[in-house]
């Protein structure tokens, strides 16, 4: 079975792009021009999206704060930032995701306190 499977995996293999249209030397193979690939989907997805901004703001006017984001709020009024980045990141899973928020929250609460003035 170990050999069939080498020998299949040995019969896929393709020649090399960047071929020079020799047989043997540095870049054997046939020769091929380069096409113009399009845009990975994963990188569009990182996009700033403005439509989807909008949303989620008319979103966070109606529906207000999510319990966890309350309680970051509230850790961050008493000076706790390293305690609000903890519960943050049990909360959502990843370190970066929680210093995201904690972000969020902080510019959310000083837009917040300027609008009062």
């Amino acid at each position: 079975m170990v050999s069939a499977w080498s020998e299949l995996k040995n019969a896929q293999k393709k020649t090399p792009d960047a071929g020079n249209g020799t047989r043997v030397g540095l870049k054997p193979g046939f020769k091929t021009t380069k096409r113009a690939r399009g845009v990975n989907p994963a990188s569009r997805m990182k996009l700033h999206k403005a439509k989807l901004a909008a949303t989620r703001e008319i979103i966070l006017e109606t529906a207000g704060l999510s319990p966890y984001e309350r309680r970051i709020t509230e850790l961050l009024k008493v000076q706790r930032e390293k305690r609000a980045l903890r519960f943050a990141k049990r909360r959502l899973g990843s370190f970066i995701r929680a210093k995201k928020k904690r972000e969020l929250m902080s510019t959310m609460m000083r837009k917040q306190a300027a609008k009062k003035k």
